[in-house]
This record gives C-alpha cells, sequence and structure tokens, in this order.
C-alpha cells in the first residue's frame, strides 16, 4: 500500500461518553484502517460527553473516507465534522501583495502616489532603465501557464492551474525571497500566449513559463527569448534538468561510474525527457537511448518539433531497435520522466551492477521504488516520501536569485550546468549516500550557491 501524505491531511471531530473510552476507540479505528495519527487533541470534556479532534494522514481522498467511516461503525462514537486540511490550507489563496513603505499621513501618500509619484514616472519615462533600480521591477517574476499540463493532471484549464502557481511564488518568495505572481492565461494558442507575455512584460524582471504542454512549450520559450531583454525559463524543463543532473553526479560518485561511459535508458522525450537529455550530453553523456508513448525514438517525422528533432539526433540508439525491456538489460542508468508503472521487476534486475534509477512520474512512478532498491544501488523519484526526491525547488529559487541579481538577459546552457554542479556539491562527501545525493531544500546553502554560480557563469 502507499504511503501516506500530509497532502491528505483531515482533521476529524468526534465525540462519545468518557465510559466508552473515545480517545483509545479512535486512535485504534485509525491505525486499524492504516492511517497515521499526527495530532489528538480532546477540546471538550464533560461528565456525560467528550469532543475530540484527531488529525491524521491518509493515502489519498478514498483513503481519508474508509477512515472517517471506521470511527463511525462505533455505535458509541459520532462524527461531528471532517476537515480537510489541505483545502483548508487553500481557503482564500496562499499569497497577498503588502505594502513595503508606511501610509500613515498625507505625506506618505504624497511621496508614495501623487503628486511625489509623478516625478518617478517622469524619471522612467526619460530613461526606462531606471524601471529596474524605482520599481518592483527588479525583484518580480511572473509564473506563466496555459493550464495544459499541470502536474500530473494533465489540460485543467487557466483557473484550476492557479493553486499550483500560487504555490510556485509562495516557494519563490520562501527560498529567495523574489516577489512572483501567477498569470494563469484563458489560451492555449501559441501566438496569443507570446503576445500576451510580451505585453505585459514591462512590470517584470523574469518570466517562469510553467506546465505548458509540449511541443508548444518550445516555441513559446523560443520566441519569448528573442523577444524579451529578460530572462525566460521554463521551470518544467530546465528546473527538472537541473535537478536530475546534480543528483545523477552525486549518484555516479557514489557508484564509481562515468556519465561519459554509462548506457543511460530514458522513458519520455517530452518536454522534461528532452531537457534531461541535453543537460546530460552538455556534461558528458554519450549513450542514451529514448523511448516515448509510441516506442524508441530513433529517427525524425515530418511534423517533429526542433527539440524532438534535437533528441533523434544527439540521443542516437545506433543500431537497436528494440523495446524498452530489451533496452534495460545491462543499462547503468534509468531515468524516467513519462508514465506509472512502465517498467517490470525484471526490467531492473537485468540492469549492470550499481545501476541508477531515476524514476520521476509523479505521483505514481514508472517503477514501485521499494522494488527498484531492491536491485538498484540509487533509486530517486519526484515524492517526498521516498528518499532523493528531484525537487525543481532545488533549482529555480536559486536560478532567479541570480538572474536578477545579475541583470542577466538570456540563459544559456553553461548556466544550467553550472546550477547542478551547484547543488551537487552542497552534499559533501561525507554525507553521500544510496539515499542522500541531492541536498534538503530547506538547506540555506543551496540558493545563495546556485544564485552565485548562475552570475558567473554569466561572465
Amino acid at each position: 500500500m502507499a504511503s501516506t501524505s500530509p497532502g491528505y491531511a483531515i482533521t476529524i471531530r468526534v465525540d462519545g461518553p468518557p465510559s466508552a473510552q473515545p480517545v483509545a476507540e479512535i486512535t485504534a479505528a485509525i491505525t486499524a484502517a492504516g492511517a497515521s495519527i499526527t495530532a489528538l487533541d480532546v477540546v471538550e470534556s464533560n461528565i456525560d460527553r467528550v469532543t475530540i479532534d484527531v488529525s491524521c494522514d491518509a493515502h489519498d481522498s478514498d483513503h481519508a473516507e474508509r477512515i472517517t467511516a471506521a470511527i463511525s461503525q462505533n455505535p458509541q462514537l459520532t462524527v461531528r465534522k471532517v476537515s480537510d486540511r489541505t483545502f483548508l490550507l487553500h481557503l482564500g489563496g496562499k499569497i497577498e501583495v503588502t505594502s513595503k513603505v508606511p501610509l500613515k499621513t498625507r505625506d506618505d501618500l504624497s511621496r508614495a502616489y501623487t503628486p511625489g509619484v509623478a516625478r518617478i514616472s517622469q524619471a522612467i519615462a526619460a530613461d526606462p532603465s531606471d524601471a529596474r533600480r524605482l520599481t518592483i521591477k527588479r525583484n518580480t517574476v511572473a509564473v506563466v501557464t496555459d493550464g495544459s499540463a499541470v502536474l500530473g493532471l494533465g489540460n485543467i484549464g487557466p483557473a484550476a492551474a492557479l493553486p499550483v502557481m500560487e504555490g510556485k511564488a509562495a516557494l519563490f518568495k520562501r527560498f529567495a525571497d523574489v516577489d512572483a505572481w501567477p498569470v494563469c492565461l484563458d489560451t492555449q494558442d501559441v501566438d496569443e500566449i507570446v503576445r500576451t507575455v510580451q505585453i505585459i512584460a514591462p512590470v517584470y524582471g523574469g518570466i517562469n513559463l510553467e506546465d505548458i504542454s509540449a511541443p508548444r512549450c518550445f516555441e513559446v520559450e523560443r520566441r519569448l527569448r528573442e523577444l524579451l531583454d529578460i530572462p525566460v525559463f521554463h521551470d518544467d524543463q530546465h528546473g527538472t534538468a537541473i535537478v536530475v543532473l546534480a543528483a545523477m553526479t552525486n549518484a555516479l560518485k557514489f557508484v564509481k561510474k562515468d556519465l561519459a561511459h554509462s548506457k543511460i535508458v530514458m522513458s519520455g522525450a517530452g518536454a522534461a525527457g528532452t531537457a534531461v537529455a541535453r543537460l546530460l550530453v552538455a556534461s558528458g553523456a554519450k549513450h542514451i537511448i529514448g523511448f516515448d508513448k509510441d516506442g524508441l525514438v530513433h529517427e525524425s517525422k515530418v511534423d517533429d518539433d526542433v527539440m524532438r528533432k534535437w533528441f533523434v539526433d544527439n540521443c542516437n540508439p545506433g543500431a537497436f531497435r528494440g523495446s524498452l525491456s530489451e533496452a534495460m538489460a545491462g543499462a547503468d542508468i534509468f531515468i524516467g520522466v513519462s508514465a506509472p508503472n512502465v517498467l517490470t521487476e525484471s526490467d531492473i534486475a537485468s540492469m549492470s551492477p550499481g545501476s541508477i534509477v531515476f524514476a520521476l512520474a509523479n505521483p505514481e512512478p514508472e517503477i514501485d521504488p521499494v522494488i527498484a532498491r531492491k536491485y538498484a544501488a540509487v533509486v530517486a523519484t519526484g515524492r517526498s516520501d521516498h528518499p532523493n526526491q528531484i525537487n525543481n525547488v532545488l533549482a529555480f529559487p536559486g536560478i532567479f536569485r541570480g538572474l536578477l541579481d545579475g541583470r542577466i538577459h538570456k540563459i544559456t546552457d553553461k548556466m544550467l550546468v553550472a546550477a547542478a554542479t551547484a547543488i551537487s556539491e552542497c552534499v559533501s562527501s561525507d554525507q553521500l549516500n544510496a539515499n542522500f545525493i541531492v541536498p534538503s531544500v530547506f538547506d540555506p546553502r543551496v540558493v545563495p550557491a546556485v544564485a552565485a554560480a548562475v552570475r558567473a557563469a554569466a561572465n
């Protein structure tokens, strides 16, 4: 059974007579249902009635309902209310705008707004570069999406994408003190997306493209990079690639293998997969065999996008024309950015000694990590409930901190590799082991190290 997760946390209010020992009964019911109790409080106690709030983590929404039903089966216990703690956290949104200056007197208003603000506008009109010095532009990023590829949920649209973009903005602020704002566009037309971002760009110091499906995301990014004088970064591509490279660097160090001589099998040749392959090749990888939903990627089609053509040209499997399972035989590395359960236990068992498995599909990976660890020396996933989480939070806050502070207009592969190196070096040789190949997202050294690496690579 899958692990419980705080993402499915609930709080249940229950009451019952003291004689029924409600605390013990509630605890037993929840434990028997396979949930993890995280808190239990007696909120009211009378002679004939005790009211208890119990919080627990479930596997999923159905499991949460089964937990509640298990408590309700006791005739002496009454479930009064069930609160989904994740929904409660999102009530009213997760971010807000606050003023950096006091507005308590008429003098304050005269300087912050009219008439004083007119002087600032005139200065910017005379010298547009002053916008960065005199406005929020110097520290502000637009988190742009069309809602077409949100997490593992697919094309759910801009409104449903907003909670994810809010979360992204909160992460920017928490980890790098960057002021980011969700920009969820009600269009999936490339021309409209590009034009909309172009005309709102004067407000921002950088553009973070998020959850836009391939292959359109490639064209959107390319065109915006050509049009704008601020950095444009597609996190689903480059953020993932940076953290994969960082983790792979340390995994290879742990198993004492070399990237250039490793046989790499990839499942997934979309936005993330192509970006990962591109960065691996830039770091010395020579032998990548890629698969997508149609099978082996080995030749270009008439309607292929530029990035797909790059994958074919740079990750040619040579004479190999077999299946994913056949490719896994003797492989040193597997990287999955595709779909659940595309691998079997025998596939992992057939890999070379000291193998590395990055099964990154979310929420269900390409192979059960528990099974993969029976054979692979190092296993990583995209999940927070397993060790070695490949989490983009390790990359994008520091990337943008470096871009903004360095007044960098364009992003290069050299910067991406430098960022990956900085992340990998946050794990010392004394810390490195099979279950610790990337630092914690809460490691305070990561963002400054990545930001410094990006600035240095730009020079």
